[in-house]
């Protein structure tokens, strides 16, 4: 008997070496794979990069110390908080969790959460047999080593909750660039073959969306939200004898907008009927629009100060159509490459528009509210815009080198921001994007990040997300694409893909 509890604490010693020890080498030969996985956990998803090297190094000291018969008792000490630890975080990701992910890795790969649950609980408990063994041997008083597994439990527990607290917290309010990709987030319902790769999504109605054609800006495309019939007309407006350099369309039932900054005019139609009024002329220049109401409408246009990009309201039905906000956008370089980007309107709220920049991590919220608006950050790190700019000798302005594209195009719908990224973020090689663009979601009333998916397509020429699901313009396709109601459920990582 008294052979077996000294054989006892060293057989499980070795049991211990061998799971950690296979554990540690399974983690560095697929070390991408791992640093993948932890950066999708639910809760550790902030400290991937620490965590993940963290794991391994503790592995192979703790197999260290349980090889050394002196140091055998702190490593079974060890092997009790390390299976804690995961307990704990099993236990969390199960009951506490936005989703469970699918379980990876090494000898327990084949192992549900809910085994690997039993299987832990079961190593916590043969490591206090053999520490209990060892200090009975040692004759040490039954209080003390009942105090030092205690605190060791202890430890561990309150170490992953406050890793789980406090990643919960960076990931939607200072996110480092670590996208929580959300499972089966998309499911293709329809797509429909185009005959170029000029249209871009001018509006909708309760029917159905409407393109425009950069090849052909006077005509209008209806197609249904089921992708399933068009229509179109051409627009003839009541004046035409204008430079035109780029005609577009905009819609907001029951009319449409035909304009052309360069030119200051705005054309408005009713839905189906070609004839378009002249109800705007020379009351401004602009490069963007969006239409608040029949009569005002939402300009990015240039200060004549300054000459730096500003947004502007055009009201119609005011005496003074025009006011400048020049304090919206923010100048960093030369306040036009620095400051260009994207104005949409929110397809949910009207009234309600975001703009994006194309080249920092900045989103500008704003409504009739103007100058006040509500500023938010995107995950990527690019506060600063990255570009080299030259200026030449008659006062124009120049890209010397192809710049840093943060954000690609946005679609805002309600209180949530749909926004294709431009760059890839921490823990994504290439493999696993295979080139694909990723969808980052905000919650603009919360100010926080929800979460991410990959598009399938490469190509993303713009996007739209309505109450039938979000539609994508990707060369001579468009498509229709589904949100699962809940991003709860069963997940189906990257690595799975």
């Amino acid at each position: 008997m008294k052979k077996l509890t000294q054989l006892t604490p060293i057989a499980i010693s070795y049991f211990f070496v061998l799971l950690f020890t296979y554990a540690a080498i399974s983690k560095v030969f697929d070390f991408e794979n791992f640093q993948m996985q932890i950066s999708q956990s639910p809760l550790l998803s902030a400290f991937a990069g620490l965590t993940s090297y963290s794991v391994i190094i503790l592995e192979f000291v703790i197999v260290s110390f349980l090889l050394i018969p002196r140091l055998r008792l702190t490593g079974l000490y060890c092997s009790l908080g390390m299976m804690t630890t995961f307990t704990v975080y099993i236990y969390l990701i199960l009951n506490y969790s936005d989703f469970i992910p699918c379980s990876c890795g090494g000898i327990l790969e084949k192992m549900d959460w809910t085994e690997h649950l039993i299987f832990n609980s079961v190593c916590i408990f043969i490591s206090l047999t053999a520490i209990i063994l060892i200090e009975k041997q040692r004759r040490t008083q039954k209080i003390k080593f009942i105090l030092y597994s205690g605190l060791t439990i202890i430890l561990s527990l309150s170490i992953v909750i406050i890793l789980f607290l406090r990643s919960e917290y960076i990931i939607k309010k200072e996110n480092n660039f670590t996208r929580k990709f959300l499972p089966n987030y998309l499911l293709e319902k329809e797509k429909r073959d185009l005959d170029n790769t000029h249209y871009y999504f001018a509006g909708r109605d309760s029917e159905g969306l409407y393109l425009g054609s950069r090849s052909t800006p006077m005509i209008l495309t209806k197609i249904t939200y089921k992708l399933d019939h068009t229509s179109s007309f051409t627009i003839v407006p009541d004046h035409i004898n204008y430079p035109f350099k780029s005609l577009q369309i905009k819609v907001k039932s029951p009319y449409y907008y035909l304009y052309d900054g360069t030119v200051p005019i705005i054309y408005r139609g009713k839905l189906n009927e070609p004839s378009a009024r002249t109800i705007s002329k020379d009351d401004a220049f602009f490069s963007q629009l969006a239409v608040i109401d029949s009569l005002d409408f939402m300009l990015r246009t240039q200060d004549s100060k300054t000459h730096k990009y500003a947004i502007a309201q055009l009201n119609l039905s005011q005496k003074n159509a025009i006011k400048l906000f020049p304090s919206v956008l923010e100048k960093q370089i030369d306040g036009i490459f620095d400051c260009d980007g994207r104005l949409t309107e929110n397809q949910k709220y009207s009234g309600k528009f975001i703009y994006t920049y194309f080249y920092r991590n900045q989103l500008i919220l704003m409504g009739n509210a103007l100058p006040e608006v509500k500023k938010q950050t995107t995950i990527d790190p690019t506060s600063t815009a990255k570009l080299t700019i030259t200026k030449l000798s008659d006062g124009t302005h120049i890209m010397n080198a192809p710049p840093l594209r943060v954000n690609i195009s946005t679609a805002l719908y309600g209180n949530y921001v749909y926004n294709v990224s431009g760059q890839p973020g921490k823990f994504e090689p290439a493999r696993i994007r295979k080139g694909r663009k990723a969808v980052d979601i905000y919650r603009t009333d919360r100010n926080e990040y929800v979460g991410s998916f990959y598009l399938p397509q490469q190509k993303v020429d713009d996007i739209i997300v309505t109450d039938h699901g979000l539609y994508i313009l990707s060369g001579k396709q468009l498509l229709r694409y589904q949100f699962r109601k809940s991003i709860q459920g069963e997940a189906e990582n990257l690595i799975s893909e």
